[in-house]
């Protein structure tokens, strides 16, 4: 089997890719299961003082696989996964850097939201595009509303809109947004500045910011709320609709006025 994430590791940087072009990056089970072990792998390497997440294609990450997610019960949905990358990221001892050429959406968001800086190409765009399919972007919203300011935050998850990367940077989800040919020289300069930093100094600095010790109590129980919430309403009537019409390509049956 094709491996879907790579990692690389060379002169302290710890690269990981998305590989899955074919399918926008969707988390599939394959994908999402690459990515914890190379998560992992990352963090534990000695030889990597920053990892950098990054892309192949023009989407960065298209959220769930909704062809995985079609039929399934709700103990069954890859969502499930989705905390344990969103935790990995936030509470890596060792920073971890965003790097988007193209969109992100949905569970996609919610990994560049957990990454400590983010950076984009100007023309990348994003959405929390959740409720146009049936669904609550519950799990995401851990890692996503500390970063958001709360009046973007309403209105970005209750309309589904798509917004650019300059906006995102105004909302507070983007360190950064730049021309396409300055995107490498971007996160160049972040890592640069990054690996000036002493390891354990970073690490207990994340700590710090993140208001807690070691790992976070508190964020893992939140997700354990939110992860009940996500996958009864990925399993329910109205998401199972939303993904059949998405795969259709229909309007779902609710914006249908009688």
């Amino acid at each position: 089997m094709t491996e879907l994430v790579h990692l690389d590791v060379a002169a302290g940087v710890a690269t990981i890719t998305l590989d899955s072009p074919a399918n926008r990056n969707a988390l599939s089970a394959q994908l999402r299961g690459e990515l914890i072990g190379h998560l992992r792998a990352a963090i534990a390497d000695d030889a990597a003082r920053v990892i950098v997440l990054t892309h192949t294609g023009t989407v960065f990450c298209a959220g769930m696989d909704l062809k995985e997610t079609r039929g399934a019960g709700s103990q069954e949905q890859g969502i499930r996964d989705v905390p344990e990358i969103l935790e990995l990221i936030w509470t890596s001892p060792k920073p971890v850097v965003a790097r988007l050429a193209g969109a992100a959406r949905a569970g996609g968001v919610g990994i560049v939201a957990a990454c400590d800086i983010a950076v984009a190409a100007a023309g990348a765009t994003f959405a929390f595009s959740e409720v146009r399919i049936g669904v609550v972007p519950a799990v995401i919203s851990v890692t996503v509303l500390p970063r958001l300011l709360p009046r973007a935050a309403h209105e970005l998850f209750l309309t589904g809109e798509t917004f650019d990367a300059p906006r995102a940077v105004a909302i507070g989800l983007l360190n950064a947004a730049v021309p396409t040919d300055d995107l490498d020289t971007e996160v160049a300069r972040y890592t640069e500045m990054l690996r000036l930093g002493a390891p354990g100094a970073l690490a207990a600095t994340k700590e710090m910011l993140r208001g807690s010790g070691g790992r976070d109590s508190g964020m893992s129980a939140r997700f354990d709320e939110m992860l009940t919430l996500s996958a009864g309403f990925f399993a329910g009537e109205e998401g199972q609709e939303g993904m059949r019409a998405f795969a259709e390509k229909r309007p779902p049956a609710w914006t249908v006025v009688q």
